[in-house]
């Protein structure tokens, strides 16, 4: 396993032409202020063809050859690079973790997930690494792997970590609004109350310069409280957030509006200006149209750098609205099922991790061809990005704060007898307050990869368990689903028990118990 310490943006771009190539984040963070380019820019993520490669080419998602030729950190300086077709894999980094959270709760219900609503990538990230992390913003990259059952096929896992949250230090103040939900179906048992009591929670949790707004949506939508300083003023926001009731419809483009309006009209220059949806996501009137609810986010995020952090509740719930609205509101989202999950989403990661520490951050990891026939990147569908856009800071990539892991899993076929550099992974990011651009890079040769994937350490076992987990449940009646090496889900529950018992963590358990009732449904 290989570490790099940060570079600058020419030293990073040098090293990679050698090598061939929560719920919300932090109570602070830097000035929010969009950058103008993005107007212009293109949104490249979505899912890349996958083309039939030629036989000694490795085969990756994408196909595109980056020419390279991007100008980085205003410096004018630009290298050529022109590494072989299918080499590069690049996408945005995601910390969304929605999607394993509403699968336990569907399997805790007697029912299988639907395929569509798993996201491995949000499986995987649901689970904290102890990666090294860095002393100052930025990340630190660790590439490491093993070999699975499969022969010559390999995990490869490429893990990111920022600082820890508890370096932080003093910090700006937080504007936050919240969007609630207050429809009829948000009266079921674990909604409407769970966010209530948790909202209240935090409430005391804040600082007294962080500042609250409070926005109901039904048939209509309400701004029940303009921004408010925290101060001496927490009792009037306890009431306004004890005055909540579920009403009628869901009119959920209303309520993005509206919060929006109200984020904007009590927005603070130099504090982390944020948007929090809380929402079963079911929207059934009013504007139900995604795209016109996607493009006023997107609007408010370039002018105004207001970002937006979804959470999710409800049994029913409406999982690929709330994901894509995040994804263009620039934040991400969770899913809460009970009082433990809400509280540590309200009272613990948000008055915790407002701050952000990279804007736009993107990941692009460059294959040896000499040593690796085919690789696939397990999920991120959605968030894969044109290879040539790695260095274009007009495209969109990933906001990212204080205490956080992205981890991305590769399913890597290894040439038979190859040895030597097998893969080059490289992180790209904004500075949230000055907007220059840093990389991080990382090796690894395929002398680090470990004999078995159930013999290496902690964190690669349990993200291998998490990824098979998740591609089980997109084909659950297809024995191991499509991931290269993947156990049986009677064979990966005995795994995932026996890990628990070792680790004696509680979330690994809660991982082997959705295992085990998914094995039982199949």
């Amino acid at each position: 396993m290989r570490r790099h310490r940060t570079r600058g943006p020419i030293g990073a771009l040098l090293a990679l032409t050698a090598a061939g190539g929560l719920l919300l984040t932090g109570c602070g963070g830097g000035d929010d202020a969009a950058q103008g380019a993005k107007d212009t820019a293109a949104d490249s993520r979505g899912g890349n063809s996958v083309p039939m490669p030629a036989p000694d080419r490795p085969r990756g998602e994408g196909g595109q050859r980056y020419d390279g030729g991007a100008t980085t950190g205003g410096t004018g300086d630009s290298r050529e690079i022109a590494p072989e077709p299918d080499l590069l894999s690049t996408f945005a980094l995601d910390v969304d973790t929605a999607s394993y959270g509403y699968a336990r709760r569907t399997l805790a219900e007697g029912r299988l997930p639907d395929p569509s609503t798993v996201r491995p990538e949000e499986f995987v990230n649901s689970f904290r690494q102890d990666y090294d992390r860095p002393d100052g913003d930025g990340f630190t990259v660790t590439v490491d792997g093993a070999r699975t059952d499969e022969e010559d096929w390999s995990l490869l896992r490429v893990g990111l970590a920022t600082r820890g949250a508890e370096q932080e230090g003093e910090r700006p103040p937080a504007a936050l609004t919240f969007v609630i939900d207050v429809s009829g179906s948000m009266a079921e048992p674990g909604r409407l109350d769970l966010a209530k009591e948790s909202l209240g929670t935090m409430t005391d949790r804040l600082r007294d310069d962080d500042s609250v707004a409070l926005v109901t949506f039904s048939d209509e939508a309400e701004t029940v409280l303009p921004m408010t300083r925290l101060g001496e003023r927490r009792g009037r926001i306890h009431d306004a957030i004890d005055s909540l009731e579920p009403a009628e419809s869901t009119n959920l483009g209303a309520g993005v509006e509206t919060g929006y309006d109200t984020a904007v009209e009590g927005r603070r220059e130099g504090a982390t200006n944020r948007v929090v949806l809380v929402s079963d996501a079911l929207a059934n009137t009013g504007d139900t149209d995604a795209d016109a609810i996607l493009e006023r986010i997107a609007d408010e995020r370039r002018e105004h750098g207001i970002t937006l952090f979804g959470v999710g509740v409800g049994s029913d719930y409406g999982d690929a609205l709330m994901e894509r609205l995040a994804d263009k509101g620039d934040g991400h989202t969770t899913y809460v099922s009970n009082t433990e999950d809400a509280r540590e989403v309200f009272c613990e990661q948000l008055p915790r991790h407002i701050e952000l520490t990279a804007r736009d951050a993107k990941a692009q990891v460059a294959f040896d061809p000499e040593t690796v026939a085919e690789f696939r990147l397990v999920g991120y569908d959605n968030r894969r990005v044109a290879d040539e856009d790695f260095r274009d800071d007009r495209v969109d990539g990933g906001e990212v704060g204080p205490g956080h892991t992205v981890t991305a899993l590769y399913a890597v076929r290894v040439r038979p007898g190859a040895e030597g550099h097998l893969a080059t992974a490289t992180v790209r990011w904004l500075d949230p307050e000055s907007r220059a651009p840093h990389e991080e890079s990382g090796d690894v040769e395929t002398g680090d990869l470990g004999d078995s994937v159930w013999g290496a350490d902690r964190g690669l076992r349990v993200t291998a368990t998490a990824a098979y987990f998740a591609a089980a449940l997109r084909s659950p009646y297809d024995g191991d689903g499509d991931l290269p090496g993947a156990p049986r889900l009677g064979e990966l529950a005995e795994r995932a028990g026996a890990l628990a018992d070792r680790t004696e963590d509680p979330d690994v358990r809660q991982l082997a118990t959705a295992v085990r009732q998914a094995d039982r449904l199949t």
